[in-house]
């Protein structure tokens, strides 16, 4: 089971006491997914899913709202890796009008060539997409969490941890995307809207924010799973940010190091470690007999010992000594390349 999948299962399975908050949830769910169909005179209130955790939780919400049973109907896909989809049909027109009273919804789109119910397969079929919810059903703070969670349980999606951070809700038009936009906004929550297709999606990106959006949809399994693999990836980021850092400072260290031996060599070829005065004398010496030892280490060895910064000091010395006889040579060639000219 997908990550996604399993946070709609813990979804599902949180049913409100208060009468408010599944009536919130109820509209979300309604707007995002479901069709008014018109057969001729007579009208129906349809709900279309693949995930049975959904279907379960729209047909626990209108039973246990209004006392209301809706048909069912499954089925298998043989196309589609044998999943099934789970269609929810409510016949009884007084009911479908005092369950979009009762939360708030309304449509106005006309969608042609819906699938019509069983036992209407000669009627003329008109499918009537659902409209937002009225803002008065999300007035109080607990209704705004139950309606970002009916919206997320029909119509989003979220990617495994694991590979990326990404959380999103698909709108079939861009007044319901903005609407759910603005709760989420009410709550610190930045959503973006994209259009994909002939869709509006609104998604986010950032691990925390995905994390404060399932506490505020009630998925606290979920968000403690997301916690841990968010920790795992911090703790390797971290890991890796210090191995790369050393690793770093060691390519540091040996290529000053070679440097260092590579001026004190020029040094010895050309004038003499003996031309050095005492100090820096022995720590040319020492440097070449110790080509990996580390600043503080060369310090330890010289008589009297110096500090780090003193062994610096002295090294930079060497440096400017040898770049000085390396001018000396070239201008020395220079002069003597004008002479036989």
């Amino acid at each position: 089971m997908s990550f996604s999948k399993d946070v709609k299962e813990e979804l599902s399975l949180h049913l409100g006491n208060a009468r408010h908050c599944r009536l919130a949830e109820l509209a979300a769910m309604i707007s995002c997914e479901g069709r008014m169909i018109i057969c001729d005179s007579h009208y129906y209130l349809k709900l279309q899913t693949e995930n049975i955790a959904v279907a379960r939780k729209y047909f626990t919400l209108i039973r246990k709202t209004f006392n209301i049973n809706i048909d069912v109907s499954v089925k298998t896909n043989i196309n589609a890796k044998r999943n099934s989809t789970y269609t929810l049909i409510l016949r009884n027109e007084k009911a479908i009008d005092l369950i979009l009273q009762a939360t708030k919804v309304h449509f106005d789109h006309p969608n042609i060539g819906e699938e019509a119910p069983e036992g209407h397969n000669n009627e003329r079929i008109t499918g009537l997409a659902l409209g937002p919810a009225d803002e008065v059903i999300t007035q109080n703070v607990c209704c705004k969490r139950a309606f970002i969670r009916g919206a997320f349980l029909t119509s989003g999606s979220m990617s495994n941890p694991k590979k990326a951070y990404h959380l999103e809700i698909v709108g079939s038009d861009y007044t319901k995307a903005v609407q759910l936009q603005d709760i989420l906004q009410a709550f610190s929550i930045d959503g973006k809207i994209i259009l994909r297709k002939k869709n509006y999606v609104v998604y986010i990106k950032e691990g925390s924010q995905i994390v404060d959006l399932l506490n505020i949809m009630e998925a606290h399994t979920a968000l403690m799973d997301l916690e841990n693999v968010r920790i795992l990836k911090e703790m390797r980021n971290s890991i890796n940010r210090q191995v790369n850092c050393e690793a770093a400072n060691i390519t540091k260290t040996v290529n000053a190091s070679v440097k260092q031996i590579e001026d004190i060599i020029f040094i010895r070829d050309n004038a003499g470690l003996g031309e050095l005065v005492e100090g820096l004398e022995d720590l040319a010496r020492i440097r070449i007999d110790y080509p990996e030892a580390s600043l503080k280490e060369l310090g330890t060895m010289l008589i009297p010992p110096i500090g780090k910064s003193g062994v610096n000091h002295r090294l930079r010395k060497l440096s400017q000594i040898a770049d000085q006889l390396r001018e000396n040579k070239e201008e020395k060639f220079n002069d003597n390349k004008g002479n036989n000219n």
